[in-house]
């Protein structure tokens, strides 16, 4: 089975919590905080692996959680930082958020790319030891790891691209100007996955893809064309294999109007992509059908070949001609990761804020999932570390939501189960 799109859910690992701590050693009196940082969450990490040709193990595993970073302890100790988790995809995958269709990375070489982040560990209570605060009983928890819900789509790398409607011959020519060895019979739709081959030609070589045939609405999702339009992005070049002998009962001349249209209507860059046009299947055609269609290609300006897959005819100066094209042309594309735009990391960090306030039976419940990091690093007992509270949530815009709803001193405020007398 042939996978070229999954959906998945990564997380990368939690930093770890700091730690609090004392000093504790005979004969030293009142030795002072030691507690050591939090260590940092994993990434998640992508890299291209040459023995992977499509995404199929991602239908059977959806979720990837980087390891969190272990959490500090006394005597200043850090915590160690978690491995990073490496994901394996074939070259060509696209890395897409699935919300928002942007692109996070294109694995398009052998160098690792990190798409998630892991958080930062906490900071231990001797960070926040000062002349006025030599007791301090709280510590920092460690930051979230990125995470994501993404799309792998894979888009085949590969120098020339075959395109033309179903038995029109791809295959066969594939097969006679490279190693590859695709299934070829004399039915529509016989190839069913993209098919990439090895051609050489001299001392260059170049990789050489077949796409499954293409029928009018492909762009709209008519057919296998939808599925697979993709992988012709990368493509330098495309080679437009027609079948000029018309044997089917179809028009040439219709045929090559109706694929160009569908890769107009799927992307304007396939549309302007440099194309040559493969007469094929010249040998059981008419001379006047193939000097007919070939004024027509030439007429507007591509270049033509009379060709025979079959019998082999016209195949090698095909080929050559596509390696001199290749080499004016530039590299294979690579899709560049789009950041967000500064009013979305505006709503990014107003979203980690978002909180609710309810009343019921005279008590007033907040829910606030970021709060909940917060309410576990605070000590009741330190005074130090209420104020710090007592600010996050003045900060916050909750106690200004709270006075908003009528809170009234010595009314009872609940945060995750945690009660509280309000005090103005």
């Amino acid at each position: 089975m042939f996978v070229d799109e999954a959906k998945i859910h990564i997380k990368a690992g939690d930093g770890g919590d700091g730690c609090v701590s004392f000093h504790r050693e005979k004969y030293i009196a009142a030795g002072g905080p030691d507690g050591g940082d939090g260590g940092k969450g994993g990434d998640i990490v992508f890299v291209a692996d040459t023995n992977l040709s499509n995404l199929i193990d991602f239908r059977y595993k959806r979720k990837y959680i980087a390891e969190k970073g272990q959490d500090g302890s006394s005597k200043n100790c850090s915590g160690r930082s978690a491995d990073d988790l490496v994901i394996k995809v074939p070259f060509g995958t696209l890395v897409k958020e699935t919300k928002t269709g942007r692109i996070l990375a294109d694995i398009s070489s052998p160098e690792p790319v990190t798409v998630a982040k892991g958080g930062k560990g906490g900071r231990g209570n001797a960070h926040f030891a000062t002349s006025t605060r030599q007791i301090p009983k709280f510590a920092k928890p460690g930051f979230k790891g990125d995470e994501y819900d993404i799309t792998l789509e894979l888009k085949l790398i590969a120098d020339v691209g075959l395109v033309g409607f179903p038995n029109v011959g791809k295959s066969t020519l594939i097969s006679v100007v490279s190693a590859a060895k695709p299934k070829i019979a004399n039915y529509h739709f016989t190839t069913l996955t993209p098919v990439l081959g090895v051609v050489k030609v001299e001392e260059q070589s170049f990789v050489m893809a077949d796409i499954p045939g293409l029928i009018e609405g492909a762009s709209e999702g008519v057919g296998l064309g939808h599925e697979f339009l993709r992988h012709v992005e990368r493509c330098r070049l495309i080679i437009h294999v027609v079948d000029v002998s018309g044997i089917e009962g179809r028009d040439p001349k219709e045929d090559f109007e109706a694929i160009n249209t569908e890769l107009a209507n799927f992307s304007k860059e396939l549309a302007d992509a440099p194309q040559i046009v493969a007469a094929n299947k010249s040998d059981i055609a008419a001379p006047e059908q193939v000097a007919e269609f070939k004024e027509y290609i030439e007429s507007k300006g591509y270049q033509f070949f009379e060709i025979s897959a079959a019998t082999k005819k016209g195949t090698q100066e095909l080929v050559y001609a596509a390696a001199q094209a290749l080499k004016d042309l530039p590299p294979v594309k690579v899709f560049e990761a789009q950041p967000l735009t500064q009013l979305e990391l505006d709503e990014k960090l107003l979203s980690k804020k978002e909180f609710d306030v309810t009343v019921e039976d005279g008590i007033y419940y907040v829910e606030a999932d970021w709060l909940w990091d917060i309410l576990r690093s605070v000590n009741m007992d330190d005074y130090s570390s209420l104020q710090y509270f007592q600010r996050v949530l003045r900060s916050s815009g909750i106690i200004d939501k709270l006075e908003e709803q009528g809170i009234n001193e010595g009314d009872t405020v609940d945060i995750f189960g945690f009660r509280f007398e309000f005090v103005e």
